[in-house]
């Protein structure tokens, strides 16, 4: 049985020029529109899990709220594909600079880049957390192999909260923003302390994920992907070890070397 997460397709597959009909599962997209003390505020197009959480995430990353106790009520209506938001203190979203707007699952043009809300959210990073070549291979190959629905679909991103030894909570969904979304909502939500956590992520690091890991604010990011160039120079200011690539035993490490426990002190790599 497929999860809520899924659809299934009949297809054609060729192999060669020889053709099977196969059921497929596929990734569902899901517009979730948040309604913010009464007014539309945005729609995210999402994987239908977490959705709390995505919302939450999603609102501190904006800059709306910085705790989850500042939410009165929260609620979701899955069905219609709403999420029903009060906070305790209004806001007025137009003198706040903010609007409704479309934001799409995929990376590039469909997001927009709000720097205002970016310079009251990023925060400068001075974790003292430091971790072996080893552990980051070792999280990185345990991400993968815990990304059951990737596997069956193709069409998802995954995010995960960890400590050097382990993945403690996995997130999965279409858009990579969202995945990291979900996992800031759970730290909000839980209370969770991130003097020891990473994030482990299987997607591109883009300036507007790099300022994601700032936002939530740990000091390391393992990806499978490749960096950009902005999102490089924003890891460099803001204190965030990049590590990009990281895959077969083999990793980039682009950004503040010094956490990784290989690199000495006196190395002209050193940060």
């Amino acid at each position: 049985m497929n999860d809520i997460n899924q659809d299934s397709w009949e297809i054609v597959r060729f192999h060669g020029r020889e053709a099977l009909e196969v059921e497929e599962e596929i990734a569902i997209e899901f517009p979730l529109t948040i309604i913010l003390n009464g007014e539309e505020f945005a729609t995210m197009l999402c994987s239908p899990t977490n959705l709390e959480e995505l919302v939450v995430g999603f609102l501190a990353s904006e800059g709306i709220i910085r705790l989850f106790k500042e939410i009165k009520n929260l609620s979701i209506d899955q069905v219609g594909g709403f999420a029903y938001v009060d906070l305790y203190n209004q806001i007025n979203l137009r003198e706040q600079d903010y609007s409704k707007r479309f934001i799409g699952s995929c990376c590039g043009k469909s997001r927009q880049f709000y720097f205002k809300s970016d310079v009251k959210t990023a925060k400068t990073i001075t974790s003292s957390l430091s971790l072996s070549v080893e552990q980051c291979y070792n999280l990185m190959k345990d991400l993968q192999e815990r990304s059951e629905q990737f596997k069956r679909t193709g069409g998802v991103h995954n995010a995960a909260l960890a400590t050097p030894e382990d993945l403690l909570e996995i997130r999965t969904d279409i858009g990579r923003h969202n995945a990291l979304d979900k996992v800031y909502g759970s730290v909000l939500q839980n209370h969770i302390p991130l003097a020891d956590k990473l994030i482990v992520f299987s997607g591109r690091i883009s300036s507007e994920v790099l300022l994601k890991i700032s936002k939530i604010g740990v000091g390391i990011l393992l990806s499978k992907s490749a960096p950009t160039d902005l999102a490089l120079n924003l890891a460099n200011d803001l204190g965030i070890t990049a590590i990009g690539f990281a895959r077969e035993n083999k990793m980039n490490v682009y950004t503040h070397p010094s956490r990784i426990k290989e690199v000495s002190s006196n190395s002209k790599y050193h940060a």
